[in-house]
Order: C-alpha cells, then structure tokens, then sequence
C-alpha cells in the first residue's frame, strides 16, 4: 500500500444503520437474486427478490436466503410472514430478460396484491409445494423451509430461511449440447449496491432507473393492447410499471403534437409503428412521454 494512500476506517457502531446499510451493499457485491414465491395460509401469493441469498449445501440441497426487518419501522417482511405460516418456497433464478419487471415486484404492495400479477409474471403451479412458480424463470427451484433463524430483533436485522430444494425445473433453452446448463445462455444477473446491478454476460454493469420507495403502477395497469405487444419486450413493460402515476390527459394531448407523432395518426393509425417510437423513447430515456403515447 502506497504511504500516500488514504484509507477511510470505519467502527459500524459510529455510523448510522443507513451509511452502514451503503458501504455492506456496495461492497459485497455482486450477490445471486433469490426471486421467492410465497403463499400465507388463506392462500395469498407474494413474489419478492432478495440478493442475501446463496447456495449452501449440496447434501442436502439447501439454500438459504434473508428477509430482513425493514430498517425505517422494524416491521416484517410478507414473504418471512409467510414462510413461518406455510413452510414453503419456490425460489426463482432471475436473468437479464426479466429483471425489470424483477424490479418492479420488490415494490412494497399492499398485503394481498399478487405481485405476479403486478410484474406481469405468469403464475404457474408447482409440483410439490403450494407455492406458484415464475414461468419467465430459466431455473426455478421448489423447496420446503427446514428452518428460519432469526439474527435479531432490531431494525435491518436478517431471518436465515433454510429452505430444502425437492423439484427443480429448468428451461430446456438454456441447456448446452451435453444437457447442463449454458452459463452464456442464462445470462444471469446479480445485485450492486443502490440501482446497480452487473450482468454475467455481455457488458457488466447497467443501472434500472427506479426510486427505492416508489410505487410502480404495474404492468396490469397497461392498455391490454400494450401488454401483449409483439413489440414491446418485458423489459420495457417493467419500466413503464415502474412509473408511478397513469398519464394526464394533458400529457397525453401534447405528445399527440409531436412531429413523429402526428405523422404516424395523419397516416394509417399503425400500432406497430406507434409501439416501435414508445420504444425508441423509452430507450432515450424518455419513459413519461412513451407511456403517454401508448395511451393514445
């Protein structure tokens, strides 16, 4: 270490819990994406992602992941509610074709929404667990819960969920000549500290736009027409989600005077070619004015 180099020494206990929460973040980082489903006992469904999450065991197969308290209130999670009600998980491997709508289901929701639904996730049934899987997940894993570890009982503090896989299904798409899985093919992602994420394929780092506490409006929010495009990919139904409010009439009636688009309704009204421009926005970073235009 060079005698001009500065280090920061940091006692955890001198700082507040949300500097502490930063650097912890920041700097062990990239971490796998545990995306849970989760069910109570009147059979409510809950999907939520979690990057305190690894693989621990192969013998038994166990995975272990951590809903913590949450750091403003000390309140529980739904999904550790759940886990101690019903003693089952599916746990869901998140790539880069559905991170956004990842995303937005790790919107804190009312108790009873369906995030599935929220996301625009495809809720498929498990084979040996209550749980419903995601049917956009290359991998998914159903477990049984063995055990949940409580760290503490302030705020931020971690619950260990043990959880046993018993079924796993894998995308025939993502498996190699030889039948294993194509690490290239999965093009997996993992969480970074703040809006960063890093992609195990292609360029590494790439940043989702979205305010920690904000509440999206959803997929199922969106004109049905949009959101079954053959246009708009998933990615780009998660980011209009994550928008927290439906356009204004206003917004709406001053896109409708933009050039391109007027060109487009002074022509035969063409859906493609208004999806293929609310895309083009969307991809400049114009995400308001796509949503408006799709409401058009």
């Amino acid at each position: 270490m060079s005698k001009n180099e500065e280090i920061n020494s940091i006692d955890p206990n001198s700082i507040s819990q949300q500097e502490l929460h930063g650097y912890l973040l920041s700097a062990v980082a990239p971490r796998p994406i545990c995306f849970a489903s989760t069910i109570d006992k009147d059979g409510n469904v809950n999907l939520s992602p979690f990057s305190y999450f690894n693989l621990f065991s192969v013998n038994p197969p166990i995975m272990i992941f951590s809903p913590s308290r949450r750091g403003r209130d000390n309140t529980t999670k739904h999904t550790l509610e759940n886990v101690l009600e019903v003693k089952e998980t599916v746990i869901n491997i998140v790539n880069y074709d559905m991170v956004e709508q990842m995303s937005l289901s790790s919107t804190e929701y009312d108790e009873g929404v369906n995030e599935f639904v929220k996301a625009g996730f495809t809720q498929v049934p498990s084979d040996k667990v209550k749980p419903p899987r995601v049917g956009e997940a290359p991998v998914a894993f159903e477990c049984v819960v063995d055990k949940v570890i409580a760290l503490g009982d302030g705020p931020g503090a971690g619950n260990l969920v043990l959880a046993k896989v018993v079924q796993i299904h894998v995308k025939k798409a993502y498996l190699d000549a030889e039948g294993n899985l194509d690490t290239p093919k999965l093009d997996l992602v993992a969480r970074m500290g703040g809006n960063w994420y890093c992609r195990a394929n292609g360029d590494a780092l790439f940043e989702i736009p979205k305010p920690i506490r904000t509440k999206g409006i959803g997929v199922d929010m969106l004109p049905p027409a949009v959101r079954n495009s053959s246009i708009l990919t998933g990615n780009n139904l998660g980011r209009l989600g994550n928008l927290e409010e439906l356009p204004t009439k206003e917004s709406i009636e001053k896109v409708a005077e933009h050039p391109q688009v007027k060109s487009i309704l002074e022509g035969a009204m063409n859906v493609s070619e208004i999806h293929k421009l609310a895309q083009k926005w969307m991809e400049e970073g114009n995400t308001e004015d796509a949503l408006a235009l799709l409401h058009l």
